[in-house]
């Protein structure tokens, strides 16, 4: 269960959604018990009948930034920026930790001549991550809002577009900072969550910026040899209060998306009881890492030997997922971050 080559599976191209369900909750959710591999399939709008009274839902309200720039250095050949942050996550709000894709490596001095006259200038940087200084406007978020485009997941579509800044962003994403979804969050529409509500399952939120790192590989043969990326995260104090009380009470912790289950599962590692935090949360789920806060989770089907596939086979055994993964192909499901859903109880 260490080797990476346990956590392959083939799927065939057709299965990748290039855009989502007409309607969020109209997609498909299979419901997987982690006990005993039991599969049952549904539609993501049954929710509400799989929950009891009293289960807590932790929603990640984190929003994806337009954080893809395409510009032209000074000889005019071609660049594409990737922002890594916003401005309520930089230190300073003109300048930003960036990937930077060009035909060179560019030194720091080097300026890129970006849409609206705006310039960005290189500090430093390693790799494909550079530092860059912007220049030429006073609000580079709403200049980004206005020219980026959304960074939606290469092997979806080499580009986003106009639909993907609504498609690519749960409804009640609030606080900007990530370059990718919590796509388990995606399926969500308002009415949907009133329904929940009224049948007395009750709603928290974190915050945890998905960064690039999500789209990193493991290139260990040992998955226990792979360092995992760190992403920025918040747990609210009144997040912690309703966790314990859940708890408490008899209630189930149901996390949304694999965003959710590592912040939890990291805070939930230095007390039992749940206190208000914030940080960088850099834990890497694998089998035979155990779980100390959540009953269930809601997520999406991964791509072969990524960290979530890992995730998600900590959490529910190996072989039971890849079982539930060889029956979503054979029922034709839809794969990755626009496809359907997994209940995991």
């Amino acid at each position: 269960m260490y080797a990476l080559s346990d956590y392959e599976y083939c799927l065939p191209a057709e299965l990748i959604a290039r855009r989502p369900a007409p309607e969020r909750d109209a997609s498909r959710l299979l419901r997987l018990n982690r006990e005993t591999g039991a599969r049952e399939h549904h539609r993501f709008s049954d929710l509400p009948d799989l929950l009891k009274p009293g289960d807590l839902l932790v929603l990640n309200d984190t929003k994806v930034i337009p954080a893809r720039i395409n510009g032209r250095k000074s000889t005019g050949g071609r660049v594409e920026l990737l922002l890594l942050e916003s401005g309520d996550t930089a230190d300073d709000p003109m300048i930003r930790r960036s990937l930077v894709k060009a035909s060179k490596k560019p030194k720091p001095g080097t300026v890129f001549h970006l849409p609206e006259n705006v310039r960005a200038e290189v500090l430093s940087g390693e790799d494909m991550r550079h530092v860059l200084r912007f220049s030429g406007t006073d609000d580079l978020d709403a200049w980004l809002a206005r020219n980026g485009e959304m960074p939606i997941p290469p092997y979806i579509r080499p580009q986003g577009d106009a639909r993907d800044k609504t498609d690519y962003q749960t409804v009640y994403a609030s606080r900007p900072g990530a370059v990718a979804a919590p796509t388990a969050g995606l399926h969500f529409t308002d009415a949907l969550l009133d329904r929940l509500r009224a049948g007395g399952v009750r709603l928290a939120r974190i915050t945890l910026h998905v960064g690039c790192g999500t789209f990193i590989p493991v290139r260990t043969d040992d998955i226990r040899d792979h360092k995992m990326h760190s992403e920025v995260y918040d747990l609210p104090q009144d997040t912690a209060d309703r966790i314990n009380a859940a708890r408490n009470g008899g209630g189930r912790i149901i996390a949304v998306g694999t965003t959710a289950v590592r912040t939890l599962e990291y805070a939930g590692r230095k007390s039992h009881f749940l206190a208000a935090e914030s940080g960088e949360c850099d834990l890497f789920l694998y089998p035979g890492v155990p779980f100390g806060v959540i009953d269930g989770m809601l997520t999406n089907f991964h791509l072969p030997c990524s960290t979530l596939l890992m995730l998600v086979s900590a959490f529910a055994g190996r072989e039971r997922i890849l079982a539930a993964y060889r029956s979503a192909v054979e029922r034709r499901y839809r794969f990755y971050s626009y496809g359907d859903a997994m209940l995991i109880l």
